[in-house]
């Protein structure tokens, strides 16, 4: 399973080593950044000009009234972000204007985590995050940020999800010669290859059906899955084992360049939130001839997901 290549776009996780956080600040240039406009809408930033202060600042213009973040919670939100460098800024991405919430996930910079650990759900918070509770003193040469700049970040939160999170209802069988699921309510499934051939084209079998809003392309679709290749019998992906704790996946179903492949894509689109997919997978519509050696796929395996749908979100969505 491909992951979202965010590094460019989005800057939000702590894939370099990091300095630690520094306390909150009201005084200096920090406490001069505004933020206007209605949760859910696109903000209205102001930033002066002149050089950031050093210390991290963080406000609560709106105080959702959902469940509060804890630590190991996964969850969706729209964001901007700007660059603050010397005296001048720039946005650097918006998901109001794209219109597609992103799943927040894994571990985030220091000065994030530290701003959105315990808001609830709801909640609008403005980050002002000197280099110490960003990128450090190595910066981000890829995203174009230089150790000395500063991070703004207007975040809207949306939904949240604990790493264990799964659908449950009953589980139907996926039926002759398809692989046997095992369910287990709050961990990965276990899949069972039976034995015979692959089907040749791609397979989409509802195990679970749920009773929430339908997939439809363009939506950020939050889900856990399991994949086992048939030829082996054998897991090499999922989304279970992500991180410490394990850690629900989040792309945008139909998008282009595709964010997953192609049997997701056609498979997931049309489902339901709560739903168990079984997904079997040609070639063709997984990692095609070349297959993915790293995750020990060759260009002729078949692959099976077991994907638990968790949510749907767009442009129009409403904090929970």
């Amino acid at each position: 399973m491909r992951r979202i290549a965010v590094l460019a776009a989005l800057p939000l996780l702590a894939t370099i080593a990091l300095a630690g956080c520094g306390g909150s600040s009201s005084s200096s240039a920090s406490s001069a950044v505004t933020v206007t406009g209605g949760f859910g809408k696109s903000p209205v930033v102001k930033i002066p000009s002149e050089k950031a202060a050093d210390k991290l600042k963080v406000t609560t213009l709106v105080r959702g009234s959902g469940q509060a973040l804890s630590k190991t919670d996964a969850f969706v939100g729209n964001f901007a972000i700007y660059l603050w460098s010397g005296s001048s800024h720039k946005l650097l991405q918006s998901t109001f204007k794209t219109g597609t919430p992103t799943l927040f996930s894994g571990q985030l910079l220091p000065g994030l985590e530290t701003a959105l650990v315990g808001q609830k759900m709801g909640s609008r918070v403005v980050a002002v995050i000197p280099p110490a509770d960003g990128f450090g003193k190595s910066g981000d040469p890829q995203a174009g940020i230089k150790p000395t700049d500063t991070l703004v970040f207007v975040v809207d939160m949306l939904h949240d999800f604990g790493p264990k999170a799964s659908v449950s209802g009953q589980q139907a069988s996926a039926g002759k010669g398809l692989p046997t699921v095992t369910d287990t309510t709050g961990a990965a499934p276990t899949v069972k290859i039976p034995s015979g051939k692959a089907p040749t084209a791609l397979v989409s079998k509802t195990l679970i059906k749920g009773t929430g809003p339908a997939v439809a392309q363009g939506d950020t679709v939050v889900v856990q899955y399991t994949g086992v290749n048939w030829r082996t019998g054998q897991v090499f992906d999922a989304s279970w084992k992500h991180g410490t704790n394990g850690e629900p996946f989040g792309f945008t179903i139909g998008a282009s360049p595709s964010q997953v492949i192609t049997g997701w894509d056609k498979g997931l689109a049309g489902q339901t939130v709560g739903s168990r997919i079984l997904l079997v997978v040609p070639p063709a519509d997984g990692y095609g001839k070349t297959g993915n050696a790293q995750a020990g796929i060759k260009g002729t395996d078949d692959l099976v997901f077991v994907v638990d749908i968790l949510g749907t979100f767009n442009a129009h969505s409403a904090a929970s």
